[in-house]
């Protein structure tokens, strides 16, 4: 997600440029990943696919799904639902095939799987669309069998992107960090694009890592791009038991999601305002960003949030070849006047808030609710979010090349050096 209101209108415009027109793959190939038949009256693919689903027929996700050979786990889900004797049946199935997938994903870009097919560990794009076809297979089976499969769907959507497998440690002196990425986005302009921020979360899941303060063991989790789930709660749900007081707490709490070209920014203030540019489901929200019931917040709820990652000494690190800049920047509006500004001195009282450093997309609201849980609760945690530079597509009308490998690569590695650098600083 990007800097400013929603991706930056400069950013919008250099992804449109470079993408408008590449949607073929040339020799990445064409050809679908073909199920095997399913068996008669189980599916009903009559069904009218979201629009997420819909993109999924697309030559760039079926030659994901080939060559990383992610599409044969989506046949073994759908073989193994249609052979669901029952709800509870199907609901195991959801369940191992959803948790079965995440750990595929992260075993495979941290080298414990073998990786097959010819797209590397690290890429991002095989879990998204071999999710995004599971929960198509899951409404077609649900219209065939006449069951409601809303719960069946978000259970899938849980288990698949790590939220309901967060294992933080509870000991005292552990050091214990929970990094979040997201899907990739604007895929009307190019269904090759991946997300860095996904990358990272696959790379470092599970992961111990050493710093001069010791040993650090990050959990990571998956978000998807749409606005109505965070409405619902998701970022809440799953964050919550973590961030809490006392010893049983984390320690950081980072997310992280794609900004701006050339650059990672350390944003430093996050607004209450949604700016309504489209998501992955070409749903547009706007307003003020909504709070579940049920969880601590604070009262009224605050315009901005404010991040407390020790980002001058991150920024003043040499973790790769990236510029890495700590954004102060905000829009706000006088609510009087209407009048709209801004600054870098942080937010004036009384105004509202209408872009925080992330700006006014998902970026800034996951920032947003993260550091709103921290402040209701009164956590000792540091938080914030890291946008991490814009990777782009692949050369051409090509799935993979060389340099989108190192690219992505690079900003994974640097992501994890300024991860280690906010936990030393802290």
């Amino acid at each position: 997600m990007a800097n400013s209101r929603g991706p930056s209108r400069p950013t919008l415009l250099l992804l449109t440029s470079l993408l408008a027109g590449t949607t073929g793959l040339g020799a990445a190939g064409t050809a679908a990943t073909a199920a095997p038949p399913a068996p008669p009256g189980c599916l009903d693919t009559s069904v009218e696919p979201t629009v997420e689903q819909a993109r999924v027929d697309r030559p760039a996700p079926q030659a994901v799904l080939r060559r990383s050979r992610a599409g044969e786990r989506v046949e073994a889900f759908t073989g193994d639902l249609c052979a669901a004797g029952d709800r509870a049946e199907a609901r195991r199935v959801v369940r191992d095939h959803g948790r079965d997938l995440w750990t595929w994903a992260t075993d495979r870009a941290q080298g414990r799987e073998r990786v097959r097919g010819n797209l590397p560990g690290g890429d991002d794009r095989p879990l998204y669309w071999a999710r995004v076809s599971m929960t198509r297979v899951l409404a077609q089976w649900g219209a065939a069998q006449d069951e409601p499969v809303a719960g069946l769907t978000d259970r899938l959507e849980t288990t698949s992107r790590g939220q309901d497998t967060l294992d933080v440690p509870t000991e005292r002196r552990a050091t214990k960090v929970v990094v979040t990425g997201f899907d990739p986005f604007t895929l009307d302009a190019d269904t090759r694009i991946g997300n860095p921020s996904g990358a990272v979360a696959l790379a470092l899941d599970g992961r111990t890592i050493r710093t001069a303060d010791g040993p650090v063991r990050i959990e990571t989790a998956m978000f998807p791009v749409r606005w109505d789930d965070f409405a619902a709660g998701e970022v809440e749900r799953t964050l919550a038991p973590y961030v809490q007081r006392g010893p049983q707490g984390l320690d950081a709490l980072v997310t992280v999601s794609q900004g701006r070209p050339d650059r990672f920014d350390l944003e430093v203030w996050n607004g209450a305002n949604r700016g309504g540019f489209a998501d992955n489901e070409n749903v547009e929200r706007t307003g003020l960003v909504p709070i579940p019931e049920g969880y601590p917040t604070v009262r009224p709820q605050p315009q901005f949030t404010l991040s407390d990652l020790p980002m001058d000494a991150m920024a003043a690190r040499d973790t790769g070849d990236y510029e890495v800049v700590v954004n102060h920047e905000i829009t706000e509006k006088d609510p009087a006047t209407g009048e709209e500004r801004t600054t870098t001195d942080g937010p004036t009282p009384g105004f509202l808030a209408v872009a925080g450093g992330p700006g006014d997309y998902l970026s800034n609201e996951i920032a947003y609710r993260a550091t709103l849980l921290r402040d209701g609760v009164r956590s000792w945690n540091v938080g914030g979010h890291v946008h991490t530079p814009v990777l782009g597509v692949p050369a051409g009308d090509r799935l993979t090349d060389e340099a989108y490998e190192q690219r992505r690569a690079a900003m994974v590695t640097q992501t994890i050096r300024l991860v280690r650098a906010a936990l030393e600083e802290r």
